[in-house]
């Protein structure tokens, strides 16, 4: 049975003069991917997806490039809308990443509502589902997307409870490609 791994970039270099989707892997995400290239899952992925988001198309570059696959690039995977605030320091952001996940039905300063986030993700995974080749996919993309995901998979409300491990990232979970029955909750990237 095909599974799908759904992968958060790891660590980027913050840089609040560039805007966040433009955001690249660092020293260390590059290595911590570089990394997860040992996982024995890997061997048996047929399809490499990421967002937009220039963090995750370098994890994405990285896997598919030791695949020999070409990646595709889904824009509707990227991690929920929050142009209108734009880059917050660390506990200003947190502390409104907290609502977002608090209050799904409403936007935070702007944000994209968790709710509309959640439904363009789920509907995001079908689409690349529906279209990639047989077998196992992995799709790289952000930590808010994941957690949003893992309360779909996982039939529960909204809650900032499903989102990754704290850190810098670089956490997967898999689930059946076919039921989306989830097999596992977050995992590191490394072996």
């Amino acid at each position: 049975m095909a599974s799908v791994i759904f992968i958060t970039h790891p660590d980027v270099v913050i840089d609040p003069a560039v805007p966040v989707p433009d955001w690249r892997l660092n020293p260390t995400g590059i290595a911590r991917m570089r990394a997860m290239l040992a996982q024995p899952w890997v061997t048996s992925i047929a399809h490499v997806t990421s967002s937009a988001e220039r963090k995750a198309r370098d994890g994405a570059d990285i896997l598919a490039g030791h695949l020999g696959l070409q990646p595709a690039v889904h824009d509707a995977l990227g991690e929920n809308d929050r142009a209108a605030t734009g880059y917050l320091p660390k506990p200003v952001f947190e502390a409104l990443a907290d609502a977002f996940f608090a209050n799904p039905t409403e936007s935070m300063q702007g944000w994209e509502r968790a709710i509309d986030a959640q439904a363009r993700i789920v509907s995001a995974m079908r689409a690349v589902l529906a279209t990639a080749p047989v077998g196992d996919v992995a799709v790289v993309s952000h930590g808010g997307v994941g957690a949003l995901l893992l309360c779909h998979l996982r039939q529960v409300p909204i809650s900032r409870a499903a989102d990754q491990p704290p850190g810098n990232g670089g956490y997967f979970i898999t689930f059946d490609r076919a039921s989306w029955a989830l097999h596992h909750g977050w995992q590191r990237i490394e072996p």
